[in-house]
């Protein structure tokens, strides 16, 4: 089972580097399989004066530093096709937002390039409907692909995390991966900002490990999540990431 872990959006290159230094320095003593996350544009933020991140040249440079120095995989995403090539020289996974996966420019631009994709399924997708995604991939010749659970839309500003779509999507044949932190946001609770119920992240990150169908979990930590520029209300403080996967390794295996 493989963490993907890291702040939802590059904060600067002092507050990310030391935040991968510790993720990369406790995967490497628990010998968890780890890959870090950090967005370098969140282009999907509720409001226009929101935080956005340093933009593709200077987050692009953060994250290649951060590869090569600590000797880390990279995942981050990208909203146009036009980033995926620029991209592609530097993460090891690129990621299609939940809400363009079915932008089928975005999601083939991506495919192009040859990386691992990683899906993320819209909060307005069955499960079963991520096999057209798929096909869109897989015609362009690339069928190194990850997909991710986040929730479904329960109403107005409500995720629920059906447990039932990590099993479905599991049928693909392909690697699923579930995002914990994503799953108890609530999209524009705060008006300007998304808010959410991050105290519930680490019990359905639990719940889907339980399933036996999940390949990876997907986290958003921070050092002090109150203090996060994006997503604060749902991030996992790095202090209680080490128990937290203590206990779901131990129910993974459990399952298994």
């Amino acid at each position: 089972m493989a963490l993907i872990a890291g702040p939802c959006v590059i904060e600067g290159y002092a507050a990310c580097m030391a935040l991968a230094r510790k993720l990369v320095a406790w995967a490497k003593k628990e010998k968890v399989p780890y890959i870090f996350k950090a967005s370098f544009d969140k282009a999907n933020r509720s409001s226009g004066d929101a935080y956005r991140g340093p933009g593709l040249a200077a987050g692009t440079e953060i994250l290649a530093e951060i590869k090569d120095s600590l000797g880390v995989p990279i995942l981050t995403d990208v909203h146009e096709p036009w980033q995926a090539e620029a991209v592609a020289g530097i993460a090891d996974i690129i990621q299609i937002p939940a809400f363009l996966c079915r932008q089928t420019d975005l999601v083939e631009a991506v495919a192009d390039t040859g990386a691992v994709v990683n899906v993320k399924k819209g909060q307005f997708m069955a499960p079963e409907d991520v096999v057209q995604v798929i096909k869109k991939i897989e015609a362009r010749g690339n069928r190194q692909i990850l997909l991710t659970e986040r929730g479904a839309s329960f109403g107005y500003r409500n995720l629920v995390a059906d447990m039932r779509s990590l099993l479905i999507m599991r049928e693909t044949g392909y690697p699923v991966i579930f995002d914990a932190t994503h799953s108890v946001q609530r999209p524009g609770g705060l008006g300007t900002a998304s808010g959410g119920d991050g105290k519930w992240a680490p019990a359905l990150a639990r719940a889907a490990v339980a399933t036996g169908a999940t390949d990876g979990i997907f986290i958003e930590t921070h050092v002090d999540p109150k203090k996060a520029l994006s997503d604060s209300a749902n991030a996992i403080a790095f202090a209680r990431l080490p128990a937290l996967w203590k206990q779901l390794v131990e129910i993974a295996e459990i399952v298994r």
